[in-house]
């Protein structure tokens, strides 16, 4: 199947291989630790908010702990916010006093995080909000925290100008950190209308000379979908899509599943509605096999450290990882049906069985297209016994009866001590 994917955007091969990344949402809204919306949630005025830039200390904050995490965890890209809709900048940007170096902290954190990216050989990522409840040419819409304050609403404000300085700031981050690997938008919203006010698309970023802006500089970049041109690498966001993800005309998009460790993507220490590591493995394979990326989420403190909660759940995933990355990187989905509770992933000659809950001594691979040259569980390396159809069998009571399509694998009674086990077949090209 052909893949959708623009001539004019940077080569995907990196993207598609690694499979797995960290999302990092921080801010001043980490401060508030209720949700990174809530400026506008309780209608906070500009006035109001900008005085949380005093308490923005960040005394624990250490990139080269954050790259650790990621990594341990079988992480290969992190992508971090650069700006959410806010308006902070967490970098020293020449066009606003709103930015970090301008708090308690006082250092570019983004110069920091790239630094240490590049010292374990960490893709790169930066999120970028389009826009900005802090900027005083940012018009007012339904989504504006000011949008029921009528003073605010009569002021004068231009786009032109924002979408100036918005050019400005993306010139910024394309230019002063060296080479960046991905540039993730958020967001257009241009089908919302309120009557009042309408939402704000492709057009009010003038998103074409943005894209063109950063492939000057960054030729080799991926580029997100949510500039509102529709391309670039889809970005389904807290729900699990179905299968592989196709356009009309039936080629492959590359996608990216965006997940979060609870219900927000800040950090927030009372939602305790957390993903169990075993939960984010089974959605990592689950997308792997439908050909797409996991960005898993994880929200620093407004100290700059990963909590108690979030440090356990990235330490268990990098267990499983540390035993089972064959079946990830570099792995894609299987044109066969999987057996029952299983996720299949492919890569060359190798099928990955991913046992979601554990069977009865075997698992049946029907219409199975393939001869095997081993079987063998990617934990330890043990063998796991492979039975085709053999008329003798029908004889026996105590053997399980195999059709002559299908091959069976022969499972110890006792699950292996793995979250999720993986089985590991060579294929004989």
């Amino acid at each position: 199947m052909q893949l959708d994917w623009p001539e004019h955007y940077g080569d995907p091969s990196w993207f598609i291989h690694d499979r797995f990344g960290m999302f990092i949402h921080w801010g001043l809204y980490s401060l508030l630790a209720k949700d990174e919306w809530i400026m506008t949630q309780e209608k906070i005025s500009k006035e109001e908010y900008e005085r949380y830039l005093e308490q923005f200390e960040a005394d624990l904050f250490d990139p080269k702990k954050w790259v650790q995490h990621a990594k341990q965890s079988g992480m290969k890209y992190i992508v971090l916010t650069t700006k959410h809709h806010e308006g902070f900048a967490l970098w020293d940007s020449a066009y606003t006093d709103y930015k970090i170096t301008n708090t308690p902290y006082g250092k570019d954190v983004l110069k920091e995080f790239v630094e240490a990216c590049r010292e374990e050989e960490m893709k790169i990522g930066f999120y970028h909000s389009v826009i900005d409840w802090h900027h005083e040419h940012f018009t007012i819409d339904g989504l504006h925290p000011a949008r029921e304050d009528e003073a605010v609403k009569q002021e004068k404000r231009d786009m032109k100008i924002y979408q100036k300085y918005l050019y400005n700031q993306v010139e910024e981050l394309v230019t002063k950190y060296g080479k960046i690997d991905y540039f993730w938008f958020d967001f257009s919203y241009g089908d919302r209308d309120w009557g009042w006010s309408k939402g704000k698309g492709a057009e009010d970023w003038r998103a074409e000379e943005i894209e063109k802006l950063i492939l000057k500089h960054q030729p080799q970049i991926m580029i997100n979908n949510r500039l509102g041109m529709n391309r670039g690498v889809y970005t389904p966001e807290q729900y699990q899509p179905t299968g592989i993800l196709t356009t009309s005309e039936n080629k492959k998009r590359v996608w990216e599943a965006c997940q979060t460790l609870n219900d927000r993507w800040t950090y927030n220490p009372n939602n305790l509605n957390r993903k169990s590591a075993e939960m984010i493995i089974k959605l990592l394979i689950d997308t792997v096999s439908k050909d797409g990326n996991l960005l898993m989420n994880f929200g620093p403190t407004a100290r700059g450290n990963f909590d108690e909660a979030s440090t356990k759940v990235l330490q268990e995933i990098g267990e499983w990882m540390t035993y089972h990355k064959q079946s990830i990187y570099g792995a894609g989905p299987s044109k066969l049906d999987p057996p029952q509770d299983c996720r299949l992933t492919k890569k060359k000659d190798r099928l990955f069985i991913h046992l979601f809950s554990w069977p009865f001594r075997t698992i049946h691979l029907k219409d199975f297209p393939y001869e095997i040259n081993y079987a063998r569980f990617l934990h330890d390396y043990s063998e796991v016994p492979v039975k085709r159809f053999d008329p003798e069998d029908l004889l026996h009571h105590d053997r399980p009866v195999i059709a002559e399509n299908e091959v069976v694998l022969e499972l110890p009674v006792i699950k292996p001590d793995h979250v999720v086990p993986v089985i590991e077949i060579g294929l004989k090209r």
